[in-house]
């Protein structure tokens, strides 16, 4: 079966990037090492941003009732935000296990017929300058023009395509464990810290608890030897005071954080994305929404490239965009692990007095929650560009619908602002776009063309030449002529 699309692994990167080509109309394929579907959960953490763009494609009112909403958060002890702040439809972070978000997103392939294939596993790729061939355990071969690992933190792809994983492993081992609990703490998401350590706890929302510590006495226990309960009980006592009434325990492992990015996302015709391209600390539940976010990034400029639609440099941009996402997250997240789990004393007490500060500060506590969200990323516009070129589009209201409904489909979104209401016949009917109507406000650009994973490709505002700009910004980023109106 010809295929222009092999996606290696199927965790929440690797089916929102089948769930994109396979809307795009792509021949996808989906290989999974593992020949049944995951029950484990590490993720939890939905952040607003990974909701909006779960919301472009119809998604997220499907994960929300799955999940217990978040609304304050404490990015250093006795330093909390109110995420109301947010100017989204999700002011929030959505516990919600991963179990249940990879749910929906299989389902969302199966519908749009992209085949997984499980007990699947690589073992030699090689590529020249149209196809990618990657071989099976079993002996078979399979090819495509491209090829995506999303095969997770030890990923194969990128140990074949010889791409460094720069960086290091944290000292403190992760404890984890799936309990019931008689006496759960009242909030959603229970977090504590002292001298020993950290601990969490998150709800599954059927009576189990996923229970979490960081345990610097018990640090150096090798990582194969079996994690009792009464360890995690002792771990809870010492750190939070209480082990919550910790009765049942169905699961339980001992886990090593690292903090590492792939040197490189792009060789050739072989992409990396999701852990494959980036580890952290999971202290600010980073790891899942960046690969989500990878893969609606990539996954509308990938099947442009199958289609031949696609600028030259459009593939290329998935990796510069991407690339500085991955290290202002691992910059991010060492720096929470550093405030939770520094050794100095001094230095932690000096830290959080820091953060403290900051969060009573507009500007600077914006800053914080919009990198923590997702809201705050934006890609670099370039010189010359509009300002709110490479920004995220708000979800503005667009006659009866929101603009995130309008992106559902895939397509670009010029969003029309100006007075006279005239843009649409600024482009060619045969091209990706969709127009549709806004009122103008201060606040945003009179007119924005609006890429398929909701950031803005281009912006003006209504001045005479404005036309013309739009019809240059629709050529560069659709590969098309743009008629003359």
């Amino acid at each position: 079966m010809e295929t222009d699309v092999l996606v290696i692994g199927a965790g929440p990167t690797g089916l929102m990037l089948a769930a994109e080509l396979g809307l795009a109309g792509v021949r996808a394929r989906v290989l999974e090492r593992r020949a049944e579907t995951s029950n484990l959960t590490r993720a939890f953490a939905v952040h607003a941003r990974t909701l909006e763009l779960l919301d472009a494609r119809g998604l997220a009112d499907q994960l929300l009732p799955r999940g217990i909403p978040v609304r304050e958060i404490a990015p250093a002890p006795g330093a909390t935000v109110d995420l109301g702040e947010l100017d989204t439809r999700f002011p929030m972070i959505l516990i919600a296990p991963q179990s249940g978000t990879e749910r929906i997103l299989e389902r969302r392939v199966d519908e749009l017929g992209v085949p997984i294939v499980r007990g699947a596993e690589v073992t030699g790729l090689r590529q020249d300058a149209d196809r990618v061939v990657v071989d099976l355990a079993d002996g078979s071969e399979e090819s495509a023009s491209w090829v995506v690992g999303c095969d997770g933190a030890h990923s194969a792809i990128r140990g074949l395509v010889d791409v460094p994983f720069t960086g290091a492993e944290y000292e403190t081992h992760i404890l984890l464990a799936d309990v019931r609990l008689t006496d759960p703490p009242a909030e959603a998401m229970f977090a504590e810290t002292g001298p020993s350590g950290a601990v969490i706890v998150v709800p599954f929302g059927d009576g189990w608890f996923r229970a979490i510590a960081w345990d610097r006495e018990r640090e150096q226990v090798p990582l194969d030897v079996p994690l009792p309960m009464d360890e995690m009980r002792d771990a809870f006592r010492r750190i939070a005071g209480t082990d919550f009434g910790m009765s049942e325990q169905r699961w339980s492992t001992r886990f090593l954080s690292e903090r590492r990015q792939a040197a490189r996302y792009r060789v050739g015709r072989v992409l990396l994305a999701g852990d494959a391209a980036h580890v952290h600390s999971p202290l600010g539940g980073q790891g899942m929404n960046t690969g989500i976010g990878d893969a609606m990034n990539l996954g509308w400029k990938l099947a442009s490239a199958v289609r031949g639609t696609a600028p030259p440099w459009l593939v290329d941009t998935y990796a510069t965009e991407r690339h500085r996402v991955g290290a202002q997250v691992l910059a991010l997240t060492d720096t929470f692990n550093n405030l939770v789990l520094g050794y100095s004393p001094v230095r932690q007490f000096l830290q959080r007095q820091a953060v403290r500060l900051i969060v009573r500060a507009g500007p600077a506590r914006r800053l914080i929650v919009g990198r923590l969200s997702g809201i705050g990323i934006s890609y670099p516009g370039g010189h010359g560009t509009h300002p709110w070129t490479g920004r995220r589009a708000p979800d503005v209201a667009c006659g009866p619908q929101r603009l995130y409904e309008v992106l559902r489909d895939g397509r670009f979104v010029l969003v029309d602002a100006t007075v006279a209401g005239a843009l649409a016949g600024e482009i060619d009917a045969s091209l990706p776009v969709t127009t549709v109507r806004a009122r103008p406000t201060p606040q945003r650009p009179d007119a924005m063309l609006v890429r398929p994973d909701g950031y803005v490709a281009w912006a003006g505002d209504d001045e005479s030449d404005i036309a013309a700009r739009l019809r240059h910004g629709v050529a560069r980023w659709c590969l098309g002529p743009a008629r003359v109106g």
